[in-house]
């Protein structure tokens, strides 16, 4: 007998898929996606042994992050990919072999429904939710390879960054990084810092690295792209004001550059 007949299905056809399209045929040469876009935690795992407002935290996605990705998309008119499931189910942004890939704990909060995984777990976890997003990801931007003309498309990456972290004040209110190729990435920044009224980082709060991140290593950097990421700080995502203001921030800042790459 299989044993495997009896384990419940991973995702329930009533449940979301692990990867959203939002504005697919956008006609920009830009491929938007937001790794941690969803707190969302599948039935199955029951929370992972978290409350609802442990998920709401920052450790269960980036608050905001997707809200200004979609206006984002919509103003530039660029297809955005989202992840479906929380950060602490499987982070899509991190590569197989990272300890951090699934959490056992978080900005010091144990995960109980991470601890003392089967391989079984671990892998159905890849297969339902990292591989097809990636998948995707991988589709739709040798998709827009294939169609570029005369430049190539650039590859955008929208998180979001929590004010502290463990007791430490993050100054800035947004931030760009880049990998090897800083091209995209400096050309966003200077357009950023001559906004004035808000600090700008490079490489802050967090530089891109193989052994830490997927998403631009991958899709954008292997490929040649023009990639950055964007990290914008989580208190000035709290109303449809501040991510408004966020989306257009960025938007201008990416029109006064996208010849330049």
């Amino acid at each position: 007998m299989n044993d495997s007949r009896t384990l419940p299905v991973f995702l329930l056809a009533t449940e979301p898929a692990a990867v959203e399209i939002f504005n697919e045929q956008g006609k920009r040469n830009l491929v938007l996606v937001c790794d941690h876009a969803s707190n969302r935690v599948p039935e199955c795992l029951q929370q992972l042994g978290l409350n609802d407002v442990q998920l709401a935290d920052h450790i269960g996605w980036d608050p905001g992050a997707a809200a200004v990705a979609r206006l984002l998309a919509q103003d530039l008119d660029a297809p955005l990919l989202l992840s479906g499931y929380s950060r602490l189910v499987i982070d899509c942004n991190r590569p197989l072999a990272s300890s951090d890939l699934i959490p056992q704990q978080s900005a010091g909060v144990i995960i109980p429904g991470n601890q003392n995984l089967s391989s079984h777990e671990r892998d159905q976890r890849i297969k339902h939710l990292f591989i097809p997003y990636h998948q995707a990801i991988e589709k739709l931007v040798a998709e827009r390879t294939l169609e570029q003309t005369l430049r190539p498309i650039a590859f955008l990456s929208i998180h979001s960054f929590t004010p502290f972290l463990f007791n430490q004040q993050r100054p800035w209110h947004i931030g760009v990084s880049h990998k090897s190729d800083d091209r995209f990435a400096q050309n966003l920044y200077k357009a950023l810092v001559k906004q004035e009224d808000i600090i700008v980082g490079l490489n802050e709060p967090y530089p891109i690295e193989d052994a830490f991140d997927y998403s631009i290593p991958v899709h954008g950097e292997a490929r040649g792209l023009p990639s950055a990421m964007i990290e914008i700080r989580q208190d000035g995502l709290t109303t449809q004001a501040g991510i408004e203001q966020w989306a257009k921030r960025i938007a201008q800042a990416y029109r006064t550059i996208e010849l330049e790459f």
